[in-house]
């Protein structure tokens, strides 16, 4: 039996075209007598029905080591319940907007009102793409501090300096973490 890979409105990249699209159907083949279907295609408004070996999803960059203790961050795309796509052409994805998921599930993350994202949808797009990349910031910064850490006698002033500003920050943020949990065990 077959499942869905990808839903109605989320954007794939086309290997047989090249190119990225929407899937604008989600198109189940049932045989008489099974209660789920036995193939799944989707149409990409591109002229035939496509298989899901010959989509690819929109991934949320680049995986970061050591980031596990946070999840698997990524954007999805969800279906606008206000306004057609032909309402939103202006958009960058018109007929969806996009939801930030930090987990396993497809629940649970990062959400923005549909009216906010209407009046700056692009300043939005940007917000959840920097959202999603946290894990591999807070990495980066993690790596870079270590490296300072270890190797003072190699780093200029100003790098000095950048390190000094990335420690605070990461002391800041695991503060704030620590802040947050002791709450919690109140």
């Amino acid at each position: 039996m077959a499942k869905a890979k990808f839903h109605k409105a989320q954007r794939v990249f086309v290997n047989p075209v090249g190119t990225w699209a929407l899937i604008e159907k989600v198109i189940p083949k049932w045989i008489r007598g099974c209660d789920e279907p036995i193939k799944v295609t989707y149409d990409c408004g591109l002229g035939r029905e496509f298989s899901d070996n010959e989509l690819a999803p929109e991934t949320a960059g680049p995986q970061v080591r050591g980031s596990a203790e946070l999840g698997n961050w990524r954007i999805v795309r969800a279906q606008n319940r206000w306004k057609s796509a032909e309402q939103c052409s202006h958009h960058p994805f018109p007929g969806t907007h996009p939801m930030v998921v930090t987990g396993d599930a497809e629940w649970g993350g990062w959400r923005v009102p549909g009216a906010e994202y209407d009046l700056d949808p692009y300043r939005i797009e940007k917000q959840a793409e920097l959202i999603v990349r946290t894990p591999a910031l807070l990495q980066l910064l993690t790596l870079f501090v270590k490296q300072a850490e270890q190797q003072p006698e190699n780093l200029s002033a100003d790098m000095a300096d950048l390190a000094a500003t990335a420690r605070a920050l990461l002391e800041d943020i695991g503060d704030q973490h620590m802040r947050t949990e002791t709450r919690a065990a109140s």
